[in-house]
């Protein structure tokens, strides 16, 4: 895409609900974001305002309500904004991760802790997963680490699933998140 794209071009059928919306895709940083990316794994519809606009569907099939369906917005807007920023010759984890990049930078549009912990661990339970689908070995700690660190089990699991519902993502990984949440709150 050459020169600026408006919103409408990066994230299709978008029209901002309320004024942080507005503020957001007013925000160099988000509209980079939103343009960034080529068709990959998990993401075959490539530029991240595509998988947004995709999330944003989603949100309205399910027919959200306020103040989830904002919540689910934002997160949506943000969560994947920042993987322009992440630095290709380092690791990507820690302060390079784009999740972790894509908190501090909503940190400036919310104090909210529920959307911030869901923004930078949103990939969380899928690296706990692929790890285990990788070594036969379940990383509990780390998974347990993750849910001490997010106040709403619920947003979360819902942007999970979110996430999970546009194509290319696999359910498997959302399916294993659900079974491990059912088993701690069973008491296993």
């Amino acid at each position: 895409m050459r020169g600026h794209a408006t919103v409408d071009e990066l994230v299709p059928g978008f029209y901002a609900e309320d004024e942080r919306e507005r503020r957001l895709v007013k925000d160099p940083i988000v509209m980079k974001g939103l343009a960034w990316g080529r068709p990959r794994d998990g993401h075959p519809e490539g530029r991240v305002g595509l998988h947004v606009a995709d999330l944003l569907r989603v949100i309205e099939r399910w027919g959200e309500r306020d103040p989830r369906r904002g919540e689910l917005r934002f997160i949506s807007l943000v969560h994947d904004s920042l993987k322009w920023r992440v630095l290709p010759w380092l690791p990507k984890r820690g302060a390079n991760h784009h999740a972790a990049r894509a908190r501090r930078f909503a940190e400036g549009y919310t104090d909210d802790e529920r959307l911030l912990a869901t923004i930078e661990l949103h990939d969380a339970p899928y690296a706990v997963w692929r790890q285990l689908m990788r070594t036969g070995e379940f990383d509990g700690d780390a998974f347990d680490g993750m849910l001490d660190r997010v106040p709403d089990l619920g947003l979360f699991l819902r942007f999970a699933e979110l996430d999970a519902a546009t194509e290319g993502k696999d359910d498997e990984p959302v399916e294993w998140l659900r079974e491990q949440l059912a088993l701690r709150s069973a008491g296993r």
